[in-house]
């Protein structure tokens, strides 16, 4: 099996109500960066994009009619929980964990406004 450069076995595909918004945090909390974007034709809205964090892509799309918001369950490995934490707290998160040391790395949780829980870890 050949996977596409850039793609991983699995990765996650996240359909929200508002892409545009969503990339926006996906920029300011983990410096997402850009590397496919399709829109919609009519409307201009994300049909289809991939970010990249990390050595991560993440692929997204606008919800429409027929592709209902899907709001998924993620962790990741950050440089530095406390610092990412900070920054998802000044984007409106709510916080299910303060950053705390646990016996696999130093975590801490919330969910963004587009009903994604977010738990993040810095191996210690």
């Amino acid at each position: 099996m050949k996977i596409p450069e850039g793609h991983q076995t699995i990765m996650p595909y996240i359909i929200v109500e508002s892409a545009e918004k969503f990339v926006a945090f996906l920029k300011r909390v983990f410096g997402a960066r850009e590397k496919f974007v399709v829109h919609q034709p009519d409307d201009g809205s994300i049909m289809h994009a991939e970010y990249t964090i990390g050595a991560s892509t993440v692929m997204l799309a606008n919800s429409t009619t027929n592709y209902k918001a899907c709001p998924a369950g993620l962790y990741i490995y950050v440089e530095n929980t406390d610092d990412t934490f900070e920054k998802a707290t000044k984007a409106g998160v709510t916080v299910i964990d303060k950053p705390s040391n646990k016996e696999y790395g130093r975590t801490a949780g919330f969910k963004d406004e587009f009903g994604n829980t977010w738990w993040i870890v810095t191996p210690l």
